[in-house]
């Protein structure tokens, strides 16, 4: 398998969770390769389960902030995997939902492959149990329909 360049998995991650933090979607967008493909596994029936490609991505996730007030991402541990492009992710996610103000928390764990500094793929294991009423029609990452 050949190795990756540029940027690390690990400090690419890092990257793309300030950009959220700082709402910065099209900074966030902008860590995707072309041809970046973005899964949902446990998407429930009728919700995206995959982005595919940075435009799809881009739509996706454009009006995150309108939803969500990212404010930090707690326990993030990162683990090295046997491919050095890959790594898998364990995080929280934790907020405040913008329309109510009702406080958001959101555990994750992601399957993050880069590739000359690039996103390709990126499988997002969040549980769809767990959103928030108010959001299971509108939010990306939060189960959300599109």
């Amino acid at each position: 398998m050949p190795e990756s360049t540029g940027t690390p998995p690990e400090e690419l991650f890092r990257r793309s969770l300030r950009l959220l933090l700082e709402k910065d979607i099209d900074g966030w967008v902008g860590l995707w390769a072309e041809d970046g493909v973005m899964e949902f596994p446990f998407a429930p029936p009728g919700r995206p389960g995959r982005p595919d490609g940075r435009a799809a991505v881009a739509a996706y996730m454009a009006d995150y902030p309108d939803h969500i007030d990212l404010h930090d991402f707690p326990e993030l541990r990162i683990h090295r995997t046997t491919d050095p492009g890959t790594v898998v992710v364990e995080m929280r996610g934790v907020g405040t939902l913008v329309a109510g103000g009702d406080p958001f928390d959101m555990g994750y764990i992601a399957v993050v492959t880069v590739r000359d500094g690039l996103f390709t793929s990126y499988r997002d294991y969040w549980n769809p149990l767990a959103v928030p009423p108010s959001l299971a029609q509108s939010v990306p990452g939060a189960g959300g329909a599109r």
